[in-house]
């Protein structure tokens, strides 16, 4: 789709009528099965910075780990809550310094049954599903209260409220960011955690506008739920309907805190048109897309993280 239709690009994707309710009831669960959080100083190779092993509880108490990364002393910072593109977990502790070693607290979520495809994780998903594709994404898809998403976004809601409480951490500022999933990711955990966000920052993010990717995007991930629908033929509205509850193009209608959103022209994991269409539902005043021409699922890469360097230490008086 050319750019000048893209940017012109609102696909009418109803909401569905209880989801606020969905939302609220989940979370409120989750909260109510919440139990203390641990921060375990980490040892190792990279001094510069302190790293910690944060474990707390997500989706129905589950524990979900993740790494805290800080510049060494007692100083309140700002906190960048980062969540993982597919396949990919938290990693080794110490292998994502950039926001650090750029003055700010920095939180990377562990995402709960991933991790074995490019970066290693070390958090289970207890929770069994029905038939489904290999991968995640058709997990539970035919109920919006079984799907694997309820789970993975509420474990991100949860990360932010306990950073909220970390020691050192500016609970005012704290922006969410990811690539991919982790930028579908971002969006939710902004639009599901009402003011405790504080800027978004999605990276050509995945999980936006359903309808219109599952039947248009040649490479997987979305080619699982085709591939799903292909042979449970008579499940269509069904799955669709799950599907809308955790959509980001409806999700981001919620989101009012500044955006910095980026999206790559020649990406076929991601449609543009799918970021467009989140980034044309937000509800925010301050909202920025950056875009790459030329540039696949990699999207603008080191440079556009330095862009958003500067547009965040814009917003957060650094």
């Amino acid at each position: 789709m050319p750019l000048e239709l893209l940017r012109a690009y609102r696909p009418e994707l109803p909401a569905p009528a209880d989801l606020d309710a969905f939302w609220a009831d989940t979370l409120a669960m989750s909260r109510a099965a919440a139990r203390p959080s641990a921060l375990r100083a980490i040892e190792g190779p990279v001094r510069a910075l302190a790293v910690h092993d944060l474990t707390f509880t997500g989706f129905a108490g589950d524990e979900i780990r993740a790494w805290v990364t800080r510049p060494h002393g007692d100083e309140v910072l700002p906190a960048v809550v980062e969540f993982i593109g597919y396949g990919g977990g938290r990693g080794l502790p110490g292998e994502r310094i950039n926001w650090a070693a750029a003055g700010y607290v920095h939180v990377v979520m562990d995402t709960r049954g991933q991790g074995s495809v490019w970066s290693l994780g070390d958090t289970p998903d207890p929770h069994g599903s029905a038939a489904a594709h290999p991968g995640v994404m058709t997990r539970g898809i035919l109920s919006p209260e079984d799907y694997y998403y309820r789970r993975l976004f509420t474990d991100a809601v949860r990360l932010v409220d306990e950073v909220r409480a970390l020691p050192g951490v500016d609970a005012d500022r704290i922006a969410v960011t990811g690539g991919s999933q982790g930028g579908g990711t971002a969006i939710a955990a902004a639009a599901l955690s009402g003011d405790a966000v504080a800027a978004v920052l999605p990276d050509v993010p995945f999980l936006c506008d359903f309808p219109n990717a599952i039947v248009r995007t040649p490479s997987a991930p979305f080619t699982e739920i085709t591939r799903y629908l292909a042979v449970h033929r008579d499940e269509a509205d069904r799955v669709l309907r799950t599907l809308s509850y955790v959509d980001g193009a409806i999700l981001a209608r919620r989101i009012t805190v500044p955006a910095l959103f980026s999206v790559a022209l020649m990406d076929d994991v991601v449609l543009p048109s799918g970021v467009f269409a989140a980034f044309h539902a937000l509800a925010s005043d301050d909202a920025e897309i950056e875009v790459y021409p030329y540039n696949g699922h990699e999207g603008g890469g080191h440079r556009h993280w330095m862009t958003q360097v500067a547009w965040l230490d814009a917003r957060f008086g650094r």
